[in-house]
């Protein structure tokens, strides 16, 4: 996309877009909630059946990337999301080789997250670093599996905000099952449970989205050498 067709966008400063349109065949959405879909939490869902995060995480990494996302849609015509990121240049040598230099680990890993993109997602990174990977969309699901096998895992990641129990509601009954499993909790947004709050709960580590992949196998090496070395 060009400087010119750019600038029909919302604060965009004028430069060169990559422009990507996503369009579905849905109910559509009514014009009383065009301007609320990416808003923390805002769904039209029933209880248990969404969070209302997937669309203001989804703003917020294309925000954190110098790009922006709208909407456009009408009951009965689906909808279509417009996203616009700026083009940047090659990847050097450098940054290629600062990538592969990102720690990696063979532990097994139980990650739990209500979002099927992020569990599809992070999985896939997770193991491609050579972790062996259980995940879960469901909270209870996500326990009962733990509570099978408590000594089948040396690492749990998870989702704050998810139906039936929260990330740190989660946690805590992990650690009941097992007092000295690490645990890594993930949030959007910091509103109900900051760092303080989860190192007081005796989680290991506290990490905010979107996730990115250094930083998350960075913590992921760090919290597990740490039990290790609590252990010797």
């Amino acid at each position: 996309m060009n400087e010119m067709a750019a600038s029909h966008f919302h604060d965009l400063p004028p430069a060169t877009y990559v422009r990507l349109a996503v369009t579905d065949t849905g109910h559509g959405i009514e014009p009383d909630f065009l301007d609320r879909v990416f808003d923390p939490y805002f769904t039209t869902k029933s209880v248990g059946e969404g969070a209302g995060l997937g669309l203001a995480v989804a703003h917020g990494i294309v925000r954190r990337h110098g790009g922006r996302i709208s909407v456009t849609s009408s009951p009965g015509c689906g909808a279509t999301f417009h996203v616009l990121l700026p083009v940047i240049g090659k990847t050097s040598p450098a940054q290629i080789e600062r990538f592969s230099g990102i720690p990696r680990g063979t532990e097994r890993i139980l990650f739990v997250d209500d979002e099927k993109a992020m569990v599809d997602a992070v999985k896939t990174m997770l193991q491609g670093l050579g972790y062996r990977v259980a995940a879960r969309m469901n909270s209870i699901e996500a326990l009962e599996i733990f509570n099978a096998n408590p000594q089948g895992f040396d690492l749990i990641i998870t989702d704050q905000t998810m139906p039936n129990l929260t990330g740190a509601e989660l946690s805590r009954r992990f650690m009941e099952i097992r007092h000295d499993i690490p645990v890594i909790l993930c949030t959007g947004f910091c509103e109900f449970m900051d760092k303080a709050k989860a190192k007081q709960m005796g989680i290991r580590a506290f990490l905010m989205k979107p996730i990115v992949m250094r930083e998350m196998a960075s913590t992921i090496r760090r919290v597990l050498d740490e039990q290790k070395e609590g252990l010797n």
